[in-house]
């Protein structure tokens, strides 16, 4: 499962010993948030991520879980700060959804990242609820993607033969 852009960014399924490249691009875990690379380890150890690379190495990454009301779940999206405006986030995105494996897949993001919220609006996501609490003074608004873009339905939304 190796996605490939026009522009050479190639998606795929990180490996345990991704994690500390994919650290060093994700700015929280590059600050020394030391619980945000225990997760990055866990998830890539977990195989759980999908990152985006080129020849020069990781751009970004994506987790998704199926722990939200066992559905699909985007938990993190990140892209290096260097790669931001080039489409990668837009080719992660794209590559969980053909690998998601549930009928739903969800995400969100806080009210006050306007980035992420383009993204999935372009994507043509639609928000499906805010939750107040997470984060004090920053509500988290919820996304679901078009179910007809999901790697596990076919073209009228049925679950396809996975063999």
């Amino acid at each position: 499962m190796d996605f490939e852009s026009p522009s050479g960014v190639v998606t795929r399924r990180a490996n345990a010993s991704d994690w500390a490249g994919l650290a060093g691009i994700d700015s929280i875990a590059a600050s020394g948030d030391h619980a945000r690379r225990e997760s990055i380890q866990r998830w890539c150890e977990q195989g759980l991520v999908l990152m985006a690379e080129d020849a020069s190495g990781p751009l970004g990454y994506s987790v998704l879980e199926y722990t939200f009301f066992e559905q699909g779940f985007v938990t993190m999206l990140t892209v290096a700060a260097t790669a931001r405006r080039q489409r990668v986030a837009t080719y992660l995105l794209k590559a969980t959804e053909e690998t998601c494996t549930t009928l739903k897949l969800f995400t969100s993001t806080n009210v006050s990242n306007h980035p992420m919220q383009r993204l999935l609006q372009r994507a043509g996501w639609t928000p499906v609820g805010l939750v107040h609490g997470l984060d004090e003074g920053d509500p988290e608004l919820f996304y679901l993607c078009p179910s007809a873009r999901l790697g596990s339905r076919d073209e009228v939304g049925r679950p396809r033969d996975p063999r």
